[in-house]
């Protein structure tokens, strides 16, 4: 796979979309009212197809047996996942009055539109150790204490490592610029929009920071998440 041609910075098509848009769902954007979209408009020949999912690797795995796709798993404490769908959840459902202590409940107890957030994680981790040529286990904390060398292993897992002229260039810097939160979210696009089943852009961008759950957790709650976290051996995954 070859990296595609540079575009103009005021034509990258994140600068005038938002990300959730450009990369469709594929059980919201593509399987929600049929079980065969038409995947055609899809296709291109400058680069290869992206899709995002939640669901766990076990319900893809059969699909994309025998293929060349590869598959990115980003994973996050669960702690700090819990208050970000928390703030979510309140800020796109117009009546919503869930508190942070039922979602909790929820969340503990495994209710969840896509399984148990556990069994999520795990499902990928196996698959990365079964298989690292096609699956790639990320971590968002590792993302943000050293984005340029996630971003380079990223790249070399997709078969487009940076070229040391490209490195030299700032080519990983401007990336890492037009990728950041602090540029996503203040473009007018991100302020301002809204998705076609009607989620505000600017939900997808709030502090994006590691462990602030601190900040919204009482000591049993965080008690009580800690000792799922190592029930479910998830502690060096997560």
């Amino acid at each position: 796979m070859e990296r595609s041609k540079h575009l103009p910075d005021d034509v990258h098509p994140l600068l005038s979309d938002n990300p959730h848009t450009l990369v469709p769902f594929l059980e919201i954007n593509l399987y929600l009212k049929t079980s065969t979209p038409d995947l055609t408009k899809f296709s291109s020949t400058s680069s290869p197809r992206m899709f995002a999912t939640h669901m766990p690797l076990h319900t893809l795995q059969e699909t994309l047996k025998d293929t060349p796709c590869n598959i990115v798993y980003l994973c996050r404490n669960p702690k700090d996942v819990l208050v970000s769908h928390w703030y979510f959840r309140c800020t796109n459902l117009e009546k919503s009055d869930i508190t942070l202590e039922s979602m909790f409940d929820f969340f503990c107890r495994g209710v969840s539109f896509y399984g148990p957030f556990w069994e999520n994680v795990l499902s990928y981790w196996r698959g990365s150790l079964k298989d690292p040529k096609h699956v790639l286990f990320m971590r968002y904390e590792e993302l943000k204490a050293e984005p340029r060398g996630q971003i380079k292993k990223l790249a070399e897992f997709l078969g487009c490592p940076f070229s040391e002229e490209e490195e030299n260039s700032g080519s990983l810097d401007k990336i890492l610029e037009l990728c950041s939160l602090r540029n996503l979210s203040g473009l007018e696009i991100n302020k301002t929009g809204k998705t076609l089943n009607n989620v505000h852009h600017y939900s997808y961008f709030r502090k994006g920071e590691v462990g602030d759950w601190k900040n919204h957790f009482s000591p049993e709650m965080e008690n009580k998440i800690s000792k799922i976290i190592e029930e479910k051996n998830l502690k060096v995954r997560v």
